[in-house]
């Protein structure tokens, strides 16, 4: 079998070295070359095109994010972002999956050469999800006869057109989102698509502490609901979106009339914490039929089959479709298990979720 092949790219010649021997190390992948900058790293893509290269955030001579938006434009290929534990480091990692980025590993702030091999298991992995996801090419950049749109904007999602309130039904339903790789993106997606009075939305993205934080204020700069981290005990309200924090578990439980947020620390649940499968099992347990549970892009298992409890329970689910999947390894379990009442493309999840709202209430999609 071939082996997947790798470029590192890091100005930092300790982490080139120490991730070149944790791929090396691997039977099924080699570093085929290390580049200490996007220029010379762009020679090296060119001359050896690997499947898969790693890309420190953060670069000399020429911006990380302004080379794959290059990449990304002339040369989609699979891309790994290498990040640091920091709030810009966050922040310039969501861009990266923005621009078609398949995933990010968190470089430590201390301990780097310990830190990185201590990784190694998250790194590989990563690697091999990547070399196998759909990858596409970005648009190209915008005229300067569009106005100075810029070009992050020219990729955002339109909107749908706005739709009626949804009123009494909000405090009804609870919307449960369960996404891993290219997962950023997807739920992005489907939020910016929902009317401010929406049922609440409660989300588990598979990302590491650290990073949560700066991917709920994005998005609530994007949608019209609310978008923030849970916090262990507060209520759950309409017109609002929780993110489960990076490294601890996000569920659901009933205080009289109120739906509140439990997070907590635990042991992981199909290797991960946050887990998909604590919060859809929540979902299942307290919210019954009136949950809808949305499975998004993702490598794994990971809440298939809580959501066909969810299912059993009453909960109607969607799930994402192959073709508009980076990676098709969650909804694929969950279709598998049973627990889909629809398979859908990405773009139409927001407005079937609407429509499926609409009709358990008796109204039209349309009424204003």
């Amino acid at each position: 079998m071939a082996k997947t092949t790798v470029v590192v790219v890091d100005d930092s010649a300790l982490v080139r070295s120490i991730l070149t021997e944790i791929i090396n190390r691997q039977p099924d992948m080699q570093c085929i070359g290390a580049a200490s900058d996007p220029l010379a790293a762009r020679e090296m893509i060119r001359n050896l095109n690997p499947d898969v290269i790693t890309l420190d955030v953060e670069m000399p001579k020429m911006d990380g994010l302004d080379f794959l938006q290059r990449l990304m434009r002339l040369r989609p290929m699979p891309v790994v972002m290498v990040s640091t534990l920091t709030e810009r480091g966050a922040e310039v990692t969501l861009k990266a999956l923005e621009l078609g980025a398949v995933d990010f590993v968190a470089k430590p702030k201390i301990g780097v050469a310990d830190g990185i091999r201590g990784l190694a298991q998250d790194i590989t992995d990563k690697i091999r999800i990547a070399a196998k996801a759909q990858i596409r090419r970005l648009p190209p950049a915008p005229s300067a006869g569009t106005g100075g749109a810029s070009s992050s904007a020219a990729a955002a999602p339109k909107p749908a057109a706005p739709i009626a309130s949804l009123g009494r039904l909000s405090t009804e339903k609870i919307i449960f989102i369960g996404a891993s790789t290219g997962g950023t993106e997807a739920t992005k997606d489907v939020l910016v698509n929902l009317p401010a009075d929406c049922p609440a939305v409660c989300i588990t993205q598979h990302m590491p502490p650290g990073f949560t934080r700066s991917y709920a204020a994005r998005l609530d700069g994007l949608c019209k609901i609310r978008v923030k981290e849970a916090q262990d005990g507060e209520r759950i309200l309409p017109g609002h979106g929780y993110i489960a924090p990076g490294g601890m578990h996000f569920s659901v439980e009933r205080s009289g009339a109120n739906y509140i947020a439990r997070v907590q620390d635990g042991e992981p649940v199909n290797r991960h914490k946050p887990s998909v499968e604590v919060l859809f099992q929540s979902a299942a347990r307290v919210v019954g039929q009136n949950a809808l549970g949305i499975m998004l892009t993702g490598m794994g298992a990971d809440g298939a089959k809580a959501m066909k409890v969810m299912k059993d329970a009453g909960a109607y689910n969607l799930v994402q479709d192959e073709a508009t999947c980076v990676v098709f390894g969650m909804p694929r379990e969950a279709i598998a298990a049973g627990a889909a009442d629809e398979v859908l493309p990405l773009q139409q999840i927001a407005v079937r979720l609407i429509e499926r709202l609409r009709s358990t209430s008796g109204m039209s999609l349309n009424r204003v």
